[in-house]
């Protein structure tokens, strides 16, 4: 009998071991249970002594295993006093598995945050300090002020680390006095570089780097873990060769349009072929004479048009190659030649021209590859990055090797000085320095391979407390992006006006304001739109984006939102009175990300936690993975 064959009935006799390791943690979860109505008793003042108590007990050489079911019951009973939310037997099952080290993947909405609370209880316990990673400012403090009570009312400290605080001042090191301490990646990160390059200890900030509870682990130790934490300090205070490379650029982009044309006409001309031979196959069996007859005489022409381009384009010039799935661009020799004549500084390959052909290629990335109001965004003549996984401003950051200085001359904007790297780790290699790690999220399971080899942490999958009914429905594809986006404001508006609210996914600031727009053009429908530019007023949104309003003709409609990625992580968008019972919040994704971990993030914004809810995404041809990734074959034989 094949392996595969016997693994399968084994699995269906004993369970898979996931199946048998959550059986183990539902018993421990069960016996937390059994303290509840003994911990209920006891007044604040003897709930919060019980911390002192466990502490006595781990001093005087019991494990802190042997307290764990009592300690999770009292956590349990300050959180049901303290915030109204009491702790599901599953998310005792999350602490544990948090506590003992490892990942813990729980579906979206099944209450991450407060699993935390368990852990980081214990862990306080045994003496060491917590940090509990988030991917923004916004959950950092939002999650530090929510959990705060239930930590404060068992004696704990809690503190929050927020980008805007002093780097060196008091505010930051207090903060990490708490016991319990919430920040980003970026914040824990950059204050290990800043405390490494501090004269004494008396100036450092953090501490030691004991445990960290990463929420959204797949998106900080997988997606972002190469992502480079660089501290630099001034290096050239010649702008002006970025000005001058960018006016090159702009000339080889000129220069190089026609050949683009070229290959554009010659696309169409392939794809209307396709087509029509498609068509003219299709009318042969019907034996439509009219139809074949047509087709034929479109082949005729798209071939003609065809022959026409593709003699043209013998005769052009390819100035620069692009890669797009790496944003990478690379001159040709042709473009190297014609760059040496415009530039009039002679050959690139001596003396003081050596840097030209690196910052020609950095100024023709920032022209082809970058794109205003999708990468970055320009605040008060400043280049501000947008980060591509969570859709938020990155205040502070730029790009290296001379790309940000490219950005702000091709946007006419003050350049900066370059930079020298004076301190650098990777997110990797950051949090490997911790004695324990552990994480959440919503999709680890994909990547636990990963996870175990290069972190040594194991997967552990969390069964929801309710079945997860949302109803995914199948993606639609239009052949051009503006077909796609005039179907989809026709299903906003349609969905809407059925009294369901909905969250459309879009990829881009830029994406997310056009669509804006056509909605106000076309329907005049009153909606909602969250990206980098409005994050002041993120909370505010997502509280209203699954309720519903009364139109002008008094009837209720459902709440539209139109946002980027930051609605795609931690945010909890709770239904309005009815809206469950005629379908919940629909989530409309308007282009699928590279990352399918990313997609599922957005479909997981609805059907939280039992309820109701549906997806789906609708994609077009021209859309940045389909350019990337479809063949060109696919793309004509569709």
């Amino acid at each position: 009998m094949p392996f595969d064959k016997i693994s399968k009935i084994l699995v269906k006799i004993f369970g898979s071991r996931n199946e048998r390791l959550v059986k183990a943690y539902l018993v421990v979860a069960q016996e937390a249970s059994r303290f509840e109505e003994q911990i209920k008793k006891l007044d604040d003042e003897t709930l919060k002594a019980k911390t002192s108590q466990f502490k006595a007990a781990i001093k005087n050489g019991a494990r802190p295993e042997d307290i764990l079911t009592e300690a999770f019951a009292v956590v349990r009973e300050a959180a049901k006093r303290n915030v109204g939310m009491r702790h599901f037997d599953v998310q005792l099952v999350g602490g544990d598995v948090l506590y003992e080290g490892k990942i813990a993947e729980m579906a979206t909405g099944e209450g991450k945050t407060l699993v935390a609370t368990l852990a980081a209880y214990l862990v306080h316990l045994t003496g060491r300090k917590v940090h509990i990673v988030t991917v923004n400012d916004y959950l950092a403090k939002r999650d530090a002020e929510w959990m705060g009570p239930v930590y404060e009312a068992l004696g704990l400290t809690v503190g929050a680390i927020q980008a805007d605080m002093d780097t060196a001042g008091d505010e930051r090191k207090g903060q990490y006095a708490c016991d319990i301490t919430y920040g980003t990646n970026n914040e824990f990160g950059f204050d290990y570089l800043r405390d490494n390059m501090k004269m004494s200890l008396e100036q450092m900030v953090q501490g030691q780097l004991e445990y960290a509870i990463i929420d959204e682990v797949d998106s900080i130790l997988i997606d972002e873990a190469r992502t480079p934490l660089i501290i630099s300090g001034p290096a050239f205070d010649d702008t002006s060769r970025y000005k001058k490379a960018d006016q090159v650029a702009r000339k080889l982009i000129g220069l190089q349009s026609s050949y683009a044309s070229l290959k554009k006409q010659i696309d169409s001309a392939e794809r209307s072929i396709a087509g029509a031979q498609g068509e003219l196959a299709d009318a042969k069996k019907a034996k439509d004479k009219k139809r074949i007859e047509k087709a034929h005489k479109v082949i005729e022409k798209s071939q003609s048009e065809l022959e026409t381009a593709q003699a043209m384009l013998e005769g052009a010039t390819e100035y620069y190659e692009v890669e797009y799935d790496r944003k990478a661009v690379h001159l040709t020799h042709e473009g190297v030649a014609a760059a040496q004549e415009i530039a009039g500084v002679g050959s690139f390959f001596t003396g003081s021209n050596m840097e030209w052909p690196h910052l020609l290629e950095q100024s023709l990335r920032a022209h082809v590859t970058f794109e205003r109001e999708k990468e970055y965004v320009v605040i008060d003549g400043k280049v501000v990055i947008v980060d591509e996984f969570t859709g938020r401003l990155m205040h502070g950051r730029q790009w290296s090797d001379g790309l940000h200085q490219a950005v702000e001359a091709k946007e006419g904007v003050t350049v900066k000085e370059e930079s020298q790297t004076l301190a650098t780790i990777t997110l990797q290699n950051f949090f490997k320095l911790y004695e324990q790690l552990a994480g959440m999220t919503g999709t680890a399971a994909t990547e636990a391979e990963e996870f175990m080899n290069i972190y040594k942490l194991d997967v552990i999958i969390i069964p929801t407390n309710e079945p997860c009914i949302r109803d995914d429905l199948e993606d639609i594809i239009y052949k051009s992006m503006r077909e796609k986006f005039n179907a989809i404001a026709e299903e906003i508006n349609d969905i809407s006006a059925s009294g369901r609210p909905i969250l459309v996914g879009t990829i881009s600031i830029e994406k997310s304001e056009a669509l804006s727009e056509s909605l106000t053009k076309k329907f005049g429908l009153e909606h909602e739109v969250l990206n980098a530019k409005q994050h002041a007023r993120e909370a505010v949104i997502i509280a209203k984006a699954g309720e519903q309003h009364k139109g002008r003709d008094g009837q209720m409609y459902g709440n539209v939102t139109i946002a980027t990625n930051m609605a795609g992580r931690g945010t909890d968008i709770k239904l309005g009175k009815g809206v469950a019972e005629i379908g919940g919040l629909h989530v409309l994704g308007t282009e699928r990300h590279e990352s399918r971990r990313i997609d599922n993030q957005l479909r997981g914004r609805t059907g939280r936690q039992g309820d109701a809810g549906s997806s789906q995404f609708f994609l077009s041809f021209d859309d940045d993975l389909m350019r990337v990734f479809a063949p060109d074959w696919t793309v004509k034989a569709l």
